[in-house]
């Protein structure tokens, strides 16, 4: 069986080596057996990105009829680009509050009381990822902040150094690191054996209600229990073997697109090495000056242009650039192969914001595109019907069940998004 490795040992991970594909011969398959399995990749774009210049006049068949379709040709007949979609009460404490709640769709983001959901990646990463070295990645173009939440609504940190990502998935950590490793695990074990205990006392002067309550918590420390023998499991196997060079981080935080570019090139050689099937990045608020010919402002401020064309053709500078990259990212999923089909046809890739329209910091009709994952694609779909936006988390339902999580509902969805 395959099994996960723990993330706090992840982020302590060190070491180097060209990563295996996905073989079938090594996961136990033949001809005619279950199909390879599916990936998902998420790609935040925390400031949005112009609608005017992204979405076309009339629903139906994608074509390059906008700038940044134009940008993305290649790829039209492999993605869908919907409009209309959106989650309720996304005002929150804050005006970008709305980042933390993308994947997650709980309402009212960071006021009084407020407490966040598990996110969509991490409820596949609970169901699928544990047949992996990791039950997901968590990246992130600059800093550790992410959209990913645990069950508990606790974010899970971000990596942003392609250097790092690239020593803790293919490099060999030393004799020492990996005692370290196996001693934090051991100490993780014991401190749960201890909350087993205690939790188990409780039970027996608990009240009904508390009982269920401690009987719920039993069963998430056991789980975590599980989890932590399986990661002990990955400190004993052999890292994925790659003939591809360790990269060399780019400190400037304002060479946005060199920094995505990097971290998008790993992203392939993580999926074909079967390192993870969860994979979500962040391209972050705050990256300061943007480097980048014609632009010496940050993506922020251009993001509130308050109409100004100037500013509007500098964001589109900054909003093509971080597009340029995703359409090299599907077209480095469509090029590599696995069993007879594409990457790309066992990934389904989702990119998106939380912002409407960034400039108002509106949370409705957010710009969402899903490439490849075996759907049929080539559409603009318009989802809102008389103004009424449809909620975001019906796709992410139809998303997990793509995966094979055949889970009745997520987040506040009130049914399935099918199309095609």
């Amino acid at each position: 069986m395959r099994t996960t490795f723990n993330r706090r040992a992840f982020l302590r991970t060190a070491g180097i080596s060209m990563a295996l594909p996905y073989l079938e011969s090594i996961h136990g398959k033949t001809e005619g057996d279950h199909p390879a399995p599916k990936r998902m990749v998420i790609i935040g774009l925390k400031l949005g990105i112009l609608p005017d210049v992204l979405f076309p006049k009339e629903e139906g068949i994608l074509n390059p009829s906008t700038p940044y379709l134009k940008i993305l040709e290649d790829h039209l007949n492999d993605m869908t680009l919907f409009s209309g979609l959106s989650h309720a009460n996304q005002t929150g404490r804050l005006s970008h509050s709305s980042e933390l709640t993308w994947l997650t769709a709980a309402e009212h983001p960071g006021l009084d009381g407020f407490r966040n959901s598990i996110s969509m990646d991490q409820v596949a990463a609970e169901q699928m990822g544990y047949r992996t070295r990791y039950p997901s990645l968590v990246l992130s173009s600059e800093g550790s902040a992410s959209q990913s939440y645990n069950r508990n609504g606790v974010m899970i940190p971000a990596e942003s150094s392609p250097s790092k990502l690239f020593s803790q998935l293919f490099l060999k950590g030393s004799p020492n690191e990996i005692l370290q490793q196996r001693k934090q695990l051991e100490a993780d074990k014991s401190i749960l054996d201890g909350l087993l205990d205690q939790t188990k006392a409780m039970m027996k002067e608990a009240n009904s209600a508390d009982r269920t309550r401690l009987e719920s918590y039993l069963d998430s420390v056991r789980h975590a229990e599980k989890n932590l023998v399986k990661a002990g499991a990955w400190l004993d196997r052999p890292k994925p073997n790659v003939r591809v060079s360790s990269p060399d981080d780019i400190r400037d935080k304002g060479r946005i697109e060199e920094r995505i570019a990097l971290m998008f090139d790993l992203i392939p050689l993580i999926l074909e090495t079967d390192s993870t099937r969860v994979i979500n990045m962040g391209i972050q608020v705050d990256h300061g000056v943007i480097k980048m010919k014609g632009v010496h402002e940050s993506h922020h401020s251009l993001s509130h242009h308050g109409q100004d064309p100037v500013k509007i053709q500098k964001l589109m500078k900054v909003e093509s650039a971080i597009l340029s990259q995703v359409s090299r990212l599907i077209h480095q999923l469509k090029r590599t192969k696995l069993s007879d089909r594409s990457l790309l046809d066992h990934t389904m890739l989702l990119c998106g914001s939380n912002l409407g329209n960034a400039n108002n910091h509106d949370y409705r009709n957010l710009p969402i595109m899903v490439a490849g994952g075996g759907y049929r694609h080539g559409q603009f779909v318009v989802c809102s019907r008389k103004d009424q936006p449809l909620p975001l988390s019906n796709l992410f339902l139809s998303m997990l069940n793509n995966i094979g999580l055949k889970i009745p509902a997520f987040g506040a969805s009130s049914g399935t998004l099918d199309w095609g």
